[in-house]
């Protein structure tokens, strides 16, 4: 045989197989007699070095197939997606290749073509991303299995060792041997949580299910500890504000403050200076307090805890505006006119002394002149706030001009006791001191931003990209069935803030707010700057929130180089920019992900005490199995099955989002308000069974 003529035919017998051949399985398809096999070893070898055929785990395969890396999303059926990266499709796992995987595992593999569908065969797990994994024990006549209770649903776990624990008991368990297409995965217990129907096993669940560190490494801790502050050295090189008639105003329960607002009338119209804690002045760059931070990313908070990302020496201590202390602080004063334009603005370090710590409700009851209230604080602080009003009218006004969306949903606040049982649901009132106090927010995170795109300096922006058209054609057909015509669909900002404002005051108001909301793509964090569009502006950052937020110490320490001239390697500080926005982007969703978890779960939890009452409900999803309801005195939802509604068989008409009665015509649509009742809550799954009152 020539070099050459064997080279075609052992490309083509591997690219014809279906699977991954060994060298026997070549040989054997090319009929080779022993003497040829030498030939046939140097043939591959060469195919190998010049990239066009791959050896895996022996086997060869033609390296024109499509191979990809991606990260397992399983579903609790038993078959899965592989995440290929952004914007890409997710590719399909069958159930068979399932076996051998857990949630987030990271794979090589190859895209194979099944009845015309892409789907995945695996070619090797390159990264396990759980060893421990949170199972509810089953117990047989003479095995002890983990079920997971986590996204790994699909597995089960072989336990050496049950420990004579209850059937149904939360434990934590230890990865001995991963799972095969042979053999099922072995693990031993490593940490025993308790029997749901004994404790509140709530939040400890989520905690370990998200992985979510509960403590800090002795290094943090020591570090924080030796922490100080040399105010007189500081105060050489700051601004001295101590004297300025500033506060914090902040939830009830709030024990960290990163922001104080201060104000004053002027000729030309009002000085506003928000004050954020320096953190970046104790935090530095590559410390074990600052690589700990930039892990966690976010403070992640729970009903009954906060996760913090900061230990308490300096979230609760020395970075916290505390009143009546001298803290540090990092200002941007803004100078505006009657109309809410930004005439002028400067950024600095300071030294500031917060005269007052007021929460959202008092600061309120001084602007209506509660007189139960008004000899607690001096006048300067109410006079302040009567500015601070009058200029937040004007600059949302202005933004309001521009196309700032105002999604505003109502949130339900959910009130735990010592033992992480929750004990009161109640709708948050959000009013107009958490609107002020936003409004300034936001202005001194956009006037950053500005200033860093002026001084030609990198930044980590906080965008929010134009919505997808196909998302936005889909909310114009759901609003179509609420009886709203659009002519015209545009994707300006403008074109969604009118939606929202047609449908104030109607009982439709917050679901349109909630699809409008949906139809939009998600904020992220990245050094390209490509505008905000729900706040329709076109350079925003995250500068007001050091204490739980790393991106803003991120902005922070941009700043302080922008402001003393400090050449830098853009490349190489883009490039870490880059990685950061992608790690800090994800910290943030997994955040969001356990907080609305941990709320829905404990919701669950609450509303069973109300199984057997009825209670005014709105419609908030339509599906061919039945429909959703959102309970608005608790703001809960639940599922009304299409089987429970006796009168009538009832279609499904998914254009116009709604079911429809064969016989009587009866329709249920996106947005009617029935009358429901409770008759069962599944607390594990956070879901509530209803019908019709």
């Amino acid at each position: 045989m020539e070099g050459q003529s064997i080279e075609d035919l052992v490309l083509r017998v591997i690219k014809d197989s279906k699977k991954p051949l060994s060298f026997e399985d070549i040989a054997k398809k090319l009929s080779l007699e022993k003497k040829d096999r030498k030939a046939l070893k140097k043939t591959l070898k060469s195919l190998r070095k010049s990239g066009r055929v791959i050896l895996q785990k022996g086997k060869y395969l033609s390296a024109e197939e499509e191979i990809v890396v991606g990260k397992v999303i399983p579903y609790p059926a038993g078959f899965g997606f592989l995440e290929i990266g952004e914007g890409k499709k997710d590719i399909y796992i069958p159930p068979f290749e399932m076996i051998s995987l857990f949630a987030g595992d990271v794979i090589r593999a190859r895209v194979v073509e099944y009845k015309g569908k892409k789907e995945i065969r695996v070619l090797r797990v390159l990264k396990r991303a759980k060893k421990d994994i949170l199972c509810k024990i089953q117990r047989g006549k003479k095995t002890c299995l983990g079920i997971p209770i986590d996204e790994n649903q699909h597995q089960s776990i072989i336990i050496d060792d049950c420990k004579d624990l209850e059937e149904g008991t939360i434990v934590v368990v230890k990865i001995k041997r991963f799972p095969t297409k042979e053999s099922p995965a072995l693990g031993k217990i490593k940490e025993v949580l308790g029997h749901p129907s004994k404790k509140n096993l709530t939040i400890e669940v989520l905690i370990r299910k998200y992985n979510l560190p509960t403590s800090y490494p002795d290094e943090v801790i020591k570090e924080a500890k030796a922490l100080k502050m040399n105010l007189e050295e500081e105060l050489k090189r700051r601004r001295d504000l101590r004297d300025q008639v500033c506060f914090t105003i902040d939830p009830e329960r709030a024990k960290d403050f990163d922001d104080a607002v201060a104000i004053e009338k002027t000729k030309e119209g009002y000085r506003l200076w928000v004050h954020i804690a320096d953190v970046s002045h104790f935090v530095k760059e590559n410390s074990a307090i600052d690589k700990e931070a930039f892990k966690r990313g976010f403070t992640f908070y729970l009903p009954d805890r906060a996760l913090h990302m900061l230990p308490e020496e300096l979230a609760g201590d020395l970075c916290s505006l505390k009143p009546n202390e001298d803290r540090l602080a990092f200002t941007c004063e803004m100078l505006f006119d009657e109309k809410g334009r930004l005439l002028e603005y400067d950024i600095y370090e300071s030294v500031i002394r917060s005269k007052a710590r007021l929460t959202y409700n008092e600061a309120l009851r001084l602007i209506v002149g509660d007189p139960a209230i008004e000899n607690k604080y001096p006048k300067e602080i109410i006079q302040s706030l009567l500015l601070m009003e009058d200029l937040y009218r004007i600059l949302s006004r202005a933004r309001w001009e521009r196309g700032s969306i105002d999604f505003d949903l109502p949130e339900a606040e959910l009130v735990v006791d010592e033992y992480g049982e929750p004990v009161a649901l109640y709708p948050y009132e959000r009013h107009v001191v958490h609107k002020i106090i936003e409004q300034f927010m936001v202005s001194a995170n956009e006037t950053v931003a500005m200033h860093l795109e002026n001084m030609g300096y990198p930044c980590l922006y906080r965008v929010h990209e134009k919505p997808d058209p196909a998302k936005v054609e889909n909310l114009i057909e759901i609003l179509s069935g609420l009886g709203y015509k659009v002519k015209k669909p545009s994707l300006s900002p403008k074109f969604f803030q009118k939606i929202i404002e047609d449908f104030e005051g109607r009982p439709e108001e917050n679901l349109v707010r909630f699809l409008t909301l949906r139809s939009m793509k998600r904020a992220h964090y990245s050094p390209n700057n490509l505008g905000h569009f729900g706040l329709a502006s076109d350079h925003y950052a995250h500068f007001t929130s050091p204490i739980r937020r790393y991106p803003d110490i991120i902005v922070h320490r941009l700043l302080k180089k922008a402001l003393s001239g400090q050449d830098i390697d853009y490349e190489k500080t883009l490039s870490y920019l880059e990685m950061a926005g992608v790690h800090l982007s994800t910290q943030e969703r997994l955040a969001e992900e356990m907080e609305r978890e941990a709320i829905d779960r404990l919701k669950a939890r609450f509303m069973k005490a109300y199984i057997g009452e009825e209670f005014q409900g709105i419609i908030t999803g339509v599906v061919p199995f039945g429909f959703f309801v959102e309970i608005q005195e608790y703001l809960v939802e639940g599922l009304v099955n299409i089987a429970t509604l006796k009168n009538d068989n009832y279609l499904y008409d998914e254009p116009a989002h709604r079911l429809v009665g064969i016989n009587t015509g009866k329709v249920f649509r996106l947005g009617d308000r029935v009358k429901v009742k409770i008759v069962a809550v599944d607390e594990e799954r956070a879901k509530l069974e209803l019908v019709l009152a």
